[in-house]
């Protein structure tokens, strides 16, 4: 059974979290269970205002890490979510067009005056708030996730550097904008591409590995408390099994609960017929992987 830890009441704000094992308790009452490492990295991270930068395999919680930061400090989570192409428009900030051809139109033409109609168009009533400029107007304790930043172009790092040196931005029309209380910023790359040595330099690093047997059983009783103990123990065995055969997709924590949950609505107390053999879509999402799965899995219940 997962003890009945006592769950510490959230912190207001992030700088107020004394030591790694309090950051781990707050994590843990939240539902995530973090081992020491990334407690102390999330600790170091929250006191310093630095922003930091998970690496890992996709499914080993780096995203989700960010949801429960948002939880831990009673904020709103900001997100951005990166892609190929994506640039300043979509990340910092745009203009509302339509709204300023509205407001031309509406002026009297005499009033249609060169630089001082140019100066008030684009002017902040303008602005459309982009992820990173809604996390620098917005107040108190919030999270900014840069999700995925390795999906993004190279390019797409310069964009961050003047953000990520003082959590600030420059707009041409209207000069600098500063936040007057810096957000908790999370990046998480798969490391598709390598990152810009620029941008880690401003962050601090954490590679998040696959759990552990033991933590895995722990991470499905949190998640899935439906799961008998059993039956999660048997699933973390079988998974950290899979993940040895060299998977071009090999299945993530959130992969692992999906499983568990299934076979316990089968009826299922371990990983041991054809109720396991049948459920390999929860847990491989890879026809050829899937082959490789069942191999391993038949094996493992001969």
């Amino acid at each position: 059974m997962i003890p009945d830890d006592p769950k510490p009441a959230p912190a207001t704000d992030g700088k107020t979290i004394k030591d790694p094992s309090a950051t781990q308790l707050l994590l843990r009452a939240s539902g995530y269970i973090a081992d020491q490492g990334l407690s102390t990295a999330v600790f170091l991270a929250l006191r310093s205002g630095r922003p930091i930068l998970l690496e890992g395999e996709p499914g080993v919680g780096k995203s989700k890490l960010a949801k429960i930061l948002a939880d831990v400090v009673s904020g709103p989570l900001i997100r951005l979510q990166c892609y190929e192409g994506v640039d300043a428009s979509q990340a910092l900030y745009d203009w509302d067009f339509a709204k300023q051809l509205l407001f031309t139109r509406t002026l009297r033409e005499s009033d249609l005056a060169g630089y001082e109609t140019l100066s008030t168009i684009y002017s902040a009533e303008f602005l459309v708030e982009r992820p990173i400029l809604e996390a620098i107007r917005t107040d108190g304790p919030r999270v900014l996730l840069i999700d995925e930043v390795d999906r993004a172009d190279d390019e797409f790092d310069a964009f961050l550097l003047e953000f990520l040196d003082d959590f600030g931005i420059t707009i041409p029309e209207i000069g600098r904008i500063d936040s007057s209380t810096p957000p908790i910023i999370v990046l998480t790359s798969n490391r598709t591409r390598e990152l810009h040595d620029a941008v880690k330099r401003r962050c601090l690093y954490h590679w998040i590995d696959y759990p552990n047997v033991e933590r895995e059983r722990e991470i499905i009783r949190l998640q899935a408390p439906e799961v008998e103990e059993q039956l999660a123990a048997s699933v973390a065995d079988a998974v950290a099994s899979l993940r040895d055969l060299g998977l071009s997709k090999p299945p993530g924590a959130a992969e692992a609960i999906d499983w568990a949950r299934a076979l316990a609505l089968l009826g299922a107390t371990r990983v041991e017929d054809d109720r396991s053999l049948s459920t390999t879509g929860w847990i491989v999402k890879d026809r050829e992987d899937q082959d490789k799965a069942r191999e391993q899995l038949i094996q493992m219940m001969s």
